[in-house]
């Protein structure tokens, strides 16, 4: 025997070794399996992918199209500035996040260091204006108004501002030719955000990280067509970056222009105009109120009456556009958003809604004729018509006696609708209708209200026709509310909510009475009235309102004209129609609007028109005129103006006055006229790109007024501090009134259908 123990494996290592091998096994297999997944199976894919970490792109944005007016003029276009930005993604790599950096270049720029690292900072549901809401990875703009020395010192001491660069590059420019301001009209143009490039990426027209994208008015509208195609190009690099060759390069595309049914000129005017006349209406007391009136608001929409084109729309307060170029400052972000500006950014012309006041007896009118009523018969314009213990006054408690609907419109006769709506209500059951033929309701449809026009513009509104659906409607949505804060024998508000719990879903007669005379639930845009007025002035047809005329390649060879476009026939049989065109020529000439239109060239020119003043509970009267020739349209509108001859009707004199060169004596010199016939050619645009459009002066208003009393220089200044709507250089107005040879009067007086102050029927008037 040995002492040396025997040597051997236990079962227990064995067992051990077995493992270990087995893992070993499955590792080196799994090791394997994932090589020839990623060498073999996706091979190409990856070397493909490895292939891109040596290409570096660089793109060439593309210049955006410019939009003209119908002449040509440049509206909005391009321009080369100095612009200075930073790379997010570079100061973040530094140990500050580069704060350092960004002071410095603030003292560079002459702006404060907070200015600075506001514009850079990334856009959230938390973060306030001036923030950046485009792609992180994308050269954020500091600064698009730089100087060529400061250009010049941020290149030379490139080692003190890493991630920063000072490039000329083209920006979007919003001339202002003349004046014509066209803020809400043109919009505006914001960087593209992550969330818009995935959406895109599988259309035809994707976006990159360097686009801007339109915002609103036309910019948005047409965004497409005047973006174009950004060009890249890829260059191969070495692991150091050094170019080594370039691999392909997509061509860039130039944005198309696109050409508009605006003149300029005209739009300057309209602005002007509206301007002024909010101005001389703050000045005019209000007699129900015993205070002056705000004319906070206002609009004026001037469209082509045969074709749906619009050649001016003015909306007041307004803004400059350019405002946001560059990256739009926390100020001017405050004021365009702010409740003190009274929402600038708002355009009144689609987006301002207002009961229509007497501008709506045309609906009602047509609608009376459908349900069996003689446009030339008989009815009693009293000074006042009674329902239920309400008594509903006439204007200024008129009476005229026995009339014809045609002399209703023209002495703006309320008590005829009354009675006319009321008696419809009685047929169609009251209370308790049984299949009512509901004819005041189905006009305003088919006048197109309650719905959009279809106006080239986003965001348009609806408007509201108050029918039986819509009351049932805002009965169920409002009911609780009704019934928790209504008392019987309450304040006005508490009662209205009282009978709103109980009966708010039934037509009443109030209801139907105020509707009548465009009062009550009522709501309508000016586009709308624009639209409503250019169909009875063209025979009937109701256009889409329309602003651009056609899209054209930037060389000019290719031409996509936008042609009116009809949604529908005014349901008025030709007799009729010619009736209320004749009715609403008296109204211009012995009628309500008569004082306005004093000495105007009738015979060459006819002019038609209806004035209209809105009741609306806890504010002052909205002023409405609603006028066309067989040429233009022209309504226009002032929140709590006062009247719509006394507030508005002067203003549109002059606009037709400037459209149609008419002088002080009701002569018409064609030298003199801005438009006298809707412009039907296009512009040229030559092969180069470049644009031959006829010259325009620094003002167009200040071009028809004699020089010792022309216009003040100053530009449009909507952001200069002014709480009101004014944006136009103050004017003496004695001077105005007496060069223009008109006499605003007094925004209360000649009402035009406005309804005393003790008339019952207030905007909820109920019977």
């Amino acid at each position: 025997m040995t002492n040396i123990p025997e040597t051997g494996r236990s079962t227990r290592v064995q067992t051990r070794l077995v493992v270990i091998q087995i893992l070993v096994l499955s590792l080196l297999g799994t090791l394997g399996g994932r090589l020839w997944y990623l060498q073999i199976r996706q091979g190409d894919e990856y070397a493909k992918e490895a292939s891109g970490n040596h290409v570096q792109q660089v793109v060439q944005p593309a210049p955006r199209g410019s939009i003209l007016d119908a002449r040509g003029v440049a509206l909005a276009d391009n321009e080369t500035r100095l612009v200075v930005s930073a790379s997010r993604t570079d100061l973040l790599k530094m140990k500050d996040d580069g704060k350092t950096v960004l002071t410095k270049l603030a003292g560079v720029l002459g702006m404060t260091p907070k200015e600075v690292m506001e514009k850079v900072r990334l856009c959230d549901a938390e973060t306030p204006q001036p923030c950046w809401n485009g792609s992180p990875y994308q050269p954020i703009p500091v600064t698009d108004e730089a100087t060529p020395k400061q250009a010049l010192q941020i290149r030379e001491r490139a080692e003190d501002f890493p991630g920063i660069t000072a490039e000329p590059m083209a920006v979007r420019r919003y001339a202002s030719p003349g004046k014509a301001n066209t803020g809400q009209v043109l919009g505006y143009l914001s960087p593209v955000t992550d969330e818009e490039i995935q959406k895109a990426e599988d259309t035809d027209s994707p976006f990159l990280r360097s686009d801007q994208v339109g915002r609103s008015g036309l910019e948005r509208q047409y965004d497409k067509a005047l973006r174009g195609k950004a060009g890249v190009t890829r260059y191969e690099v070495d692991n150091l970056g050094r170019v080594i060759g370039e691999a392909e390069s997509d061509p860039g595309v130039p944005g198309s222009n696109l050409v508009t049914s605006l003149d300029a000129r005209v739009q300057r005017v309209a602005e002007y105009e509206l301007n002024e006349a909010m101005k001389a209406a703050r000045k005019e007391m209000d007699r129900n109120t015993n205070r002056l009136y705000e004319a906070d608001a206002g609009a004026v929409v001037v469209m082509e009456a045969k074709t749906g084109r619009v050649v001016a729309m003015a909306s007041n307060p307004t803004y400059d556009p350019n405002a946001w170029v560059g990256g739009i400052s926390a100020k001017d972000y405050k004021r365009l958003t702010g409740k003190e500006s009274n929402y600038p950014l708002l355009n009144r012309a689609t987006q301002g809604q207002a009961a229509p006041g007497s501008i709506f007896k045309v609906v009602s009118s047509s609608a009376a004729v459908e349900a069996g009523y003689d446009f030339d018969g008989g009815y009693d314009c009293s000074s006042s018509y009674s329902v239920g213990g309400q008594v509903f006054k006439n204007f200024e408690s008129a009476s005229y006696g026995s009339i014809s609907i045609g002399r209703a419109l023209e002495l703006s006769c309320d008590t005829v609708y009354y009675r006319l709506a009321h008696q419809e209500w009685k047929k169609d059951g009251g209370m308790k209708p049984k299949n009512p033929n509901d004819y005041f309701y189905k006009a305003a449809h088919e006048f197109g209200l309650g719905k959009e026009t279809g106006i080239d513009l986003p965001n348009e509104v609806t408007g509201r026709v108050p029918d039986r659906k819509w009351k049932q409607n805002y009965w169920e949505a409002n009911k609780d509310a009704w019934c928790k804060t209504g008392k019987k024998d309450g304040s006005y508000v508490e009662k209205l909510a009282y009978e709103g719990c109980l009966e708010g879903n039934r037509m009443r007669a109030g209801d139907a009475i105020n509707y009548s005379i465009g009062q009550g639930d009522t709501l309508v845009t000016p586009i709308q009235m624009a639209t409503v007025y250019a169909a009875i002035a063209n025979g009937g047809t109701l256009y889409d309102p329309s602003i651009g005329k056609a899209v054209v390649s930037p060389d000019g060879k290719e031409v996509d004209a936008i042609e009116p476009k009809s949604h529908g026939k005014l349901p008025i049989s030709k007799t009729t129609l010619a009736k209320m065109d004749d009715a609403l020529e008296g109204v211009a000439t012995r009628g309500t609007a008569a004082w306005r239109f004093e000495g105007w060239p009738q015979d060459e020119i006819p002019m038609h028109a209806k004035t209209g003043t809105a009741e609306v509970h806890g504010k002052q009267t909205t002023s409405w005129f609603a006028t066309y020739t067989d040429d233009y349209t022209i309504v226009m509108t002032i929140s709590q103006g006062g009247t719509g001859s006394g507030a508005s009707g002067p203003a549109v004199r002059n606009i037709y006055d400037a459209l149609y060169g008419v002088s002080d004596d009701g002569k018409v010199d064609g030298k003199k006229a801005l438009l006298p016939k809707p412009q039907a050619e296009l512009p040229t645009i030559k092969a180069d790109g470049t644009i031959p459009a006829p010259k325009m002066s620094k003002d167009a208003v200040k071009d028809l007024l004699p020089k010792e009393e022309a216009s003040p220089e100053e530009e449009y200044a909507p952001l200069d501090g002014q709480e009101q709507g004014a944006t136009t250089p103050t004017q003496n107005g004695d001077n105005r009134d007496t060069r223009r040879h008109r006499r605003r009067g007094g925004a209360g007086r000649h009402g035009g259908g406005k309804r005393s102050a003790g008339r019952s029927g207030s905007r909820r008037a109920r019977a």
